[in-house]
């Protein structure tokens, strides 16, 4: 049995993808017998200290504002209050080894510990913490911090992509660093499929996440303005983001506007039932590491309509499990989404397959699996370190 620390500063209920990786494989790590802590960040009347499917979590005030997203302001007095707060924690907890879900912010923290403390660090990517992800809306970040990214995946003891393409990013990047790569997952069990793939009404178009430019949810308004209006559908988006108000403001300027329906941030106990409720999952990216609720959508028997980015390219088997389409081709998503809106028994076909698809190769137990190999090595390593360090020091 091994002692490990997750560090993410944000966890459910808190964020997003990046969270939920974090809670899930925090799971898993403690049903194969593990001892397993998570410190992160408190928001509002979170506890301070709290037990989660056999995973303690410890919370530290970190001056978070909101559930559903983070400053860089809030992002920087999470690292300066986890490491003053970290190094005790570690040594109370005798933490063997540390996994850092995202360069920054967590990362500089398990630097720290490997200094302070001896204790080697795995760091996980999951995409905007890679320099060229988004360059959009994440050039001017990317610029002032990929040194500091690059010197943290030197030091760590492995750093590892929640995608192949995420991590031929990193390694454009910097090449000489070594980046493995372990997939997102989905949560089998707590998502059911669908069982009833009969449809009466308009056609559920879901789009779950946030609601920013790298989503690309303008050029799906374009693509659904395109569509013939007998074809009938409506879209449901989940999630929240600074691109809800020019969303409504295009499906309005269109004429689109009585077909969308914004159910804003839900808690995770929500999100089953919601992707039940879909008929075709769509996720129109610019840009993606892998994205958790794409798996969630397919584990939950969603037939997929995605763009042919990282990620999704990886996951989505096209003419299988669903149809991909480049990035920003309005027409071509226009295309694939009204084919799948008029052919309920491909849609079936696609769900069933995909929730297979989930099942053999993306269960978070499959992934944790994986991860814990990983930390189980430098484990070894570690102690193997320390065991020549002490003998030199004898000598």
């Amino acid at each position: 049995m091994s002692c490990i620390l997750l560090i993410n500063y944000e966890y459910p209920p808190l964020g997003g993808g990046g969270g939920n990786a974090t809670q899930q494989t925090a799971r898993a790590f403690a049903r194969m017998g593990h001892q397993v802590y998570v410190l992160t960040a408190r928001c509002g009347d979170l506890p301070a200290t709290e037990m989660d499917g056999g995973v303690t979590i410890r919370r530290i005030n970190a001056l978070r504002r909101r559930r559903d997203r983070c400053s860089v302001f809030e992002m920087l007095a999470f690292i300066v209050a986890a490491l003053l707060t970290a190094p005790a924690l570690a040594r109370q907890w005798k933490i063997e080894a540390v996994l850092a879900f995202f360069a920054l912010p967590s990362a500089p923290v398990a630097w720290y510990l490997k200094r302070a403390c001896h204790i080697p660090y795995a760091i996980s990517l999951q995409g905007g913490d890679v320099p060229g992800f988004d360059p959009g809306r994440m050039r001017l970040y990317h610029k002032l911090t990929g040194g500091v990214i690059s010197a943290l995946w030197h030091d760590a003891n492995a750093v590892v992509a929640n995608s192949q393409g995420l991590a031929t990013l990193a390694r454009t990047h910097d090449p000489s660093a070594t980046i493995g790569m372990i997939p997102a997952g989905a949560d089998l069990t707590g998502i059911a499929p669908k069982t009833d793939y009969r449809q009466t009404g308009p056609v559920n178009l879901l789009f779950v996440g946030r609601l920013v430019k790298q989503k690309g949810l303008d050029v799906l308004i374009t693509a659904l303005a395109k569509m013939d209006l007998a074809i009938r559908w409506r879209l449901i988006l989940v999630g929240d983001g600074p691109e809800w108000p020019p969303i409504a403001g295009e499906a309005a300027r269109v004429g689109l506007a009585d077909r969308l329906d914004l159910r804003g941030w839900v808690t995770k106990e929500e999100l089953p039932a919601i992707y039940r409720s879909g008929d075709i999952f769509v996720l129109p990216s610019r840009d993606e590491g892998m994205a958790n609720a794409l798996l969630e959508a397919m584990a939950a028997g969603l037939p997929v309509v995605g763009t042919r980015v990282a990620g999704t390219g990886e996951v989505v088997i096209q003419g299988e499990t669903g149809l991909l389409v480049a990035p920003e081709d309005a027409d071509a998503l226009c295309a694939a989404l009204a084919a799948l809106i008029k052919d309920e028994p491909r849609r079936e076909a696609f769900g069933r397959a995909g929730r297979q698809r989930v099942e053999t190769t993306f269960g978070w137990d499959i992934v944790a699996t994986a991860w814990m190999s990983v930390m189980e090595q430098i484990i070894a390593k570690g102690v193997e370190t320390k065991a020549i360090a002490s003998e030199s020091t004898e000598t």
